[in-house]
């Protein structure tokens, strides 16, 4: 079997995704669930919610793409980036590419077909996610003074994180997505 079963009743196959199973309604819920770094905060704060914040910090333009960046999560999870090195190190060491890249990159796809976007994610996007992770660490972490390399000459975002509870991320995360569909995006992937 290589398919999970949807908050909306879908079968989602990750071996053989296609953009007609992603439902931006499952994305919203299941990003909503899912607490970031493994649930080691000081509070629950959601991968939903690491999502609307990386949207704010990019232009316009780049919204979208922000807040469906982590999307594959909905589908596959979200590890830890030590696993997902270790599990990519791993597979390189044996002439093997990694089966978590290559179903998330399946899955990323098939996002992309769904919501019209271009599979490359802006650099303000990723440099965006990396202001997100510095701004998670200052306020959701627990104070440690082993520094993260990933993070080197990145700088939190001034706002403090109020962590937001799941029902709240989702109906937040999905209307924004809905909005983003509806009017800057000319009704993309509705």
């Amino acid at each position: 079997m290589s398919w999970i079963l949807t908050r909306s009743g879908r079968k989602f196959d990750l071996a053989n995704p296609t953009a007609d199973m992603v439902d931006p309604t499952d994305i919203a819920h299941s990003l909503s669930m899912q607490c970031r770094f493994n649930g080691h905060t000081s509070s629950f704060y959601s991968v939903a919610q690491h999502c609307y914040l990386v949207a704010d910090l990019v232009p316009t333009e780049h919204h979208l793409a922000a807040l469906l960046h982590d999307a594959t999560e909905a589908y596959v999870g979200d590890l830890v980036r030590p696993l997902k090195e270790g599990m990519r190190d791993f597979a390189n060491s044996h002439g093997d590419e990694c089966l978590y890249d290559l179903t998330e990159r399946r899955v990323w796809i098939a996002i992309c077909q769904r919501f019209d976007l271009d599979p490359i994610l802006p650099d303000c996007v990723k440099h965006a996610d990396l202001v997100a992770l510095a701004t998670e660490k200052r306020d959701l972490m627990p104070s440690h003074p082993e520094p993260w390399p990933c993070l080197e000459g990145i700088q939190p975002h001034a706002g403090y994180i109020d962590p937001w509870q799941p029902s709240y991320a989702a109906i937040h995360y999905h209307q924004r997505l809905l909005q983003l569909l509806c009017t800057t995006h000319r009704r993309r992937g509705m």
